[in-house]
């Protein structure tokens, strides 16, 4: 499967890939409820995603920049975390691998990238 079309308007794009799923919120926040809503909004309503069983491995990368006030990743991990939860997998119980890292950048967004630990697709 090739990689697929950005879905998604606004700051909240979401596609499928080879491995599973990559996401972009184009805005950083520390209020946890923004990321729940914005991706729960694009993977039950626009992608309509539907939970997998299985292990699953999650990559965050936060680019901030620096001029901004920081934010602490943890917290930004448990509302994206949150947010795919239901829609992904069912139950972030299923996440054996997470990385989280924050980046310096030009301008802020979150990407995400979750993908099945057995390499088969997602979907």
């Amino acid at each position: 499967m090739n990689e697929s079309v950005w879905i998604g308007q606004g700051t909240t794009k979401g596609r499928v890939i080879d491995t599973g799923y990559e996401f972009v919120l184009c805005e950083v926040t520390s209020q946890a409820r923004v990321y729940k809503q914005k991706l729960r909004d694009l993977l039950r309503l626009e992608m309509a995603i539907v939970p997998g069983a299985g292990e699953y491995q999650v990559t965050i990368t936060i680019n901030l920049n620096p001029n901004f006030p920081t934010i602490d990743l943890d917290n930004v991990a448990k509302a994206v975390l949150d947010g795919i939860k239901g829609a992904v997998f069912y139950d972030d119980a299923q996440v054996m691998k997470l990385v989280v890292e924050k980046c310096w950048a030009e301008s802020e967004c979150v990407l995400v990238r979750v993908c099945r630990r057995d390499g088969s697709p997602s979907i």
